[in-house]
């Protein structure tokens, strides 16, 4: 007679992994959260002081960044891209997120691996301030191939519904300021891996060897823009009219999803963005240089600014500042310091906005 394990599901394996996780989780408690780690559900206790509360949520996976963590070996910074791919898109809307729960599926579980995945969840959540309030570990042998994880998550914020950020309040004339990215982030895989066949090359600037692979490079996690976005929103919220986490899509794809609907008879705002007005990481050029289209580098990646706000002309400079002052707070081992950036403007457009190119505009 045939058992579970003979069919390829280790459940010991299993359990291992759960406890190994347990030690993860801890490292996220925060007030509101009701259940521990092992419950068929989490709960979470919806912040005293919020008359009109609005839950907001975002879900997303890494990606094939994964294969390149296989391909190195190093699986403990790809869960705060998870983290961070979710949490940045709940950010736009002015939110906290207050949880998060990821999803592992493999075809063999190593419970070492898996537990190395869930420790960078676990650190993205405590980037961001937020509660790990569960996931799931799926082991499906004969579906992935022994030696691969896929890794997705979703979290949960909740807001004031007056103090939401929904872009309505964008005009012309706001200004543009851009937060650095890390490098690559999570998007634009499928790309880089065609660009990039051996991640073990060395990592070269201007003709000097950085003493990094490429791979290591790549595997820089995805920044998390809460704590530093949440700060500046507690001091300046009605000056900032709109935001955007620059993800798949680059700056073409998604900037002007901030942006209201013009109705009808108007016009619509636009973006126009100043060439040379932020410090483009290196390792962009690297992939340019490796044959990434230029004319599409921008619509695919984000080519160093991960998140953008739009903010009143009056306040912009204040709020630059603030994000720059407070950058050391934010520090983290594994990537740079965030910058600041006043990146461009935002304009009627003047003509009928007809594609993504038509509404994001470039200037020297």
């Amino acid at each position: 007679m045939a058992n579970y394990k003979e069919s390829g599901v280790d459940v010991e394996e299993g359990y291992r992994a759960v406890d190994k996780y347990k030690e993860q989780v801890k490292r996220t408690v925060i007030p509101g959260l009701l259940t521990g780690l092992g419950s068929f559900n989490g709960m979470f206790e919806v912040p005293k002081g919020i008359k009109n509360p609005v839950m907001v949520s975002g879900t997303d996976g890494v990606g094939t960044k994964l294969d390149v963590a296989f391909q190195m070996k190093k699986y403990d910074t790809v869960g705060i891209d998870c983290v961070a791919m979710s949490v940045n898109d709940i950010l736009c809307s002015g939110v906290q997120t207050l949880f998060f729960l990821d999803y592992v599926a493999c075809g063999k579980l190593d419970a070492d691996v898996a537990a190395e995945l869930v420790k960078g969840v676990a650190d993205g959540c405590v980037d961001t301030g937020c509660a790990l309030l569960g996931g799931e570990t799926a082991e499906m042998p004969g579906f992935y191939d022994v030696g691969k994880y896929d890794l997705a998550g979703f979290g949960v914020g909740v807001g004031e519904k007056k103090d939401m950020i929904t872009g309505e309040d964008i005009k012309e004339g706001d200004v543009l300021i851009g937060l650095s990215s890390t490098g690559v982030h999570s998007n634009g895989f499928s790309l880089v891996r065609k660009l990039v066949p051996n991640v073990n090359d060395p990592f070269i600037v201007n003709g000097t060897d950085t003493g990094k692979t490429i791979g290591e490079v790549l595997l820089t996690p995805t920044r998390i823009y809460v704590k530093p976005v949440m700060e500046v929103l507690g001091k300046y919220r009605k000056a900032i009219h709109g935001m955007v986490h620059v993800t798949g899509g680059g700056f073409f794809e998604n900037i002007p999803r901030m942006y209201p609907k013009a109705k009808e008879g108007k016009k619509q705002l636009i973006s126009v963005i100043k060439r040379a007005s932020w410090d483009i990481p290196p390792v962009f050029g690297e992939l340019i240089r490796r044959g990434a289209d230029f004319d599409n580098v921008y619509n695919t990646f984000n080519m160093g600014i991960g998140f953008v706000l739009a903010v009143n002309a009056k306040e912009a400079d204040a709020v630059l500042e603030m994000f720059n002052a407070n950058a050391h707070k934010y520090h983290k081992d594994y990537c740079p310091d965030m910058k600041a950036y006043k990146i461009g403007r935002v304009e009627y457009a003047k003509g009928e906005v007809k594609s993504q190119r038509d509404a994001v505009l470039f200037e020297d």
